[in-house]
């Protein structure tokens, strides 16, 4: 059965495609206005992107972009603790399919250290991000059948405190015990106070879990997406592949 838009709480806004390639054009030519706006007031503009498969033709259609690259920071939403070289790391698979073209010039601000967990090379990632401008520009979220959203997982152990408002850390370490890597992420607040934030799914399958979490909206701990389903935010959708 064909699942239909869900009813979305006021301000949320809802855009689609007929394919998944549509719906990486769109978004990509929505975030590169939104820069571009940026940047003729501001010497730089920051975008913080998540990995996994959604996201691969987003970056190559945000590669194409005509944008003053070099006057932009790209930040992780998060990563998996591996080096830059495992088939499972985010900032390898931003490498290979954002920062090539007119884009290798932007500056890229990954998230992984060499350091032998998130916990202890958490200081340095934090130290790092001080040179990019807060609050973020442009974030753009994936989302989990589970709800997850960024690396905050339901069942990790630390995503009381990564999602706590009151939190002014920028990322947490965290640590869900049904995930292969022990992750580091942005935390809420830091997701939450960026000035334009976007949700990227795809399927009736995310489609299904969107639905859910709008159905209680404030219990976040058991899909922590529902945190960010907020006014000012922009859900794109497009059937699977």
């Amino acid at each position: 059965m064909k699942m239909s838009k869900p009813l979305l709480p006021n301000g949320v806004f809802w855009h689609s495609a007929a394919t998944p390639a549509d719906l990486a054009r769109k978004l990509a030519e929505q975030i590169a206005l939104l820069l571009r706006q940026r940047l003729h007031a501001a010497p730089r503009a920051s975008l913080a992107l998540s990995g996994g498969s959604t996201p691969v033709l987003l970056f190559k259609a945000l590669a194409q972009q005509e944008l003053d690259w070099q006057r932009i920071d790209i930040v992780q939403v998060d990563e998996r603790w591996v080096e830059p070289s495992h088939p499972d790391s985010n900032s390898a698979q931003m490498r290979q399919h954002l920062l090539q073209g007119r884009a290798a010039v932007a500056r890229f601000h990954p998230l992984y250290d060499n350091a032998p967990s998130p916990s202890a090379g958490l200081g340095a990632v934090c130290q790092r991000l001080e040179a990019v401008s807060w609050p973020l520009d442009v974030v753009v979220l994936g989302m989990g059948n589970d709800g997850h959203t960024a690396s905050l997982f339901p069942d990790a152990p630390e995503l009381a405190a990564a999602m706590a408002e009151q939190n002014g850390s920028k990322l947490a370490a965290i640590t869900p015990p049904q995930q292969a890597q022990a992750r580091i992420t942005l935390t809420r607040s830091a997701i939450a106070g960026a000035c334009d934030c976007f949700l990227h799914i795809q399927g009736d399958d995310k489609l299904a879990t969107l639905t859910k979490a709008l159905a209680e909206p404030d219990n976040w701990a058991q899909m922590p997406i529902r945190a960010f389903l907020r006014s000012g935010l922009h859900i794109f959708w497009s059937p699977a592949q």
